[in-house]
């Protein structure tokens, strides 16, 4: 599978089944996040990789509400940095472009071993560093739900869900994003 392929296969998918996690799946997942570039290489990703099923149930009590969907993962994979880590040039912090760029790599090869690796923003952040042992003045970016997917949709799932898991979710088309040698308004912002 070459890049483009992986990212046309890459879907965030919610109906999972469990998949076997092993110590060389996880190193080669992180491998492949730590070749992803960073600003002077400081590399200010952290992971911690939850596969053990009891860490796992303590990490479920933690999530929102509307994803119940992902008690059914094989892993979850919590994502932390803080901005001490990584270039702070001119007011730009990067630690979270550069965590998001090492994320990419990660979910990108997880889709090329036939893995769902698929982010999330619902869950209670103080909950997760308590649970982890993650230290206070880290912030976890996302948690990143990740099994194989299944053909029987998870009966957790709300219709829009539901309808998400047959077919992509609307892109937005290039002309609402791409511009041409310099910024033009066109009507979005």
């Amino acid at each position: 599978m070459d890049v483009k392929e992986a990212i046309l296969k890459r879907r965030a998918y919610r109906s999972l089944k469990e998949v076997e996690i092993s110590e060389e799946l996880i190193k080669d997942l992180a491998e492949c996040a730590s070749l992803a570039p960073s600003c002077f290489n400081n590399q200010p990703w952290r992971f911690v990789f939850v596969y053990d099923k009891e860490i796992q149930k303590k990490l479920h009590t933690a999530l929102n509400p509307g994803n119940e969907w992902a008690y059914s993962s094989s892993m979850i994979i919590a994502v932390f940095s803080k901005k001490e880590l990584d270039c702070q040039i001119k007011g730009r912090d990067y630690y979270l472009f550069d965590t998001g760029m090492a994320v990419a790599f990660l979910m990108l090869r997880a889709t090329e071993l036939g893995l769902v690796a698929h982010p999330i923003a619902g869950y209670n952040e103080e909950k997760v560093k308590e649970i982890l042992n993650i230290p206070k003045d880290m912030q976890v970016i996302t948690l990143i739900i990740v099994g194989e997917k299944s053909e029987e949709i998870n009966k957790t799932l709300t219709e829009k869900q539901i309808e998400f898991e047959y077919k992509r979710p609307e892109r937005l088309s290039l002309e609402k994003f791409v511009y041409f040698n310099e910024y033009k308004k066109n009507g979005e912002q």
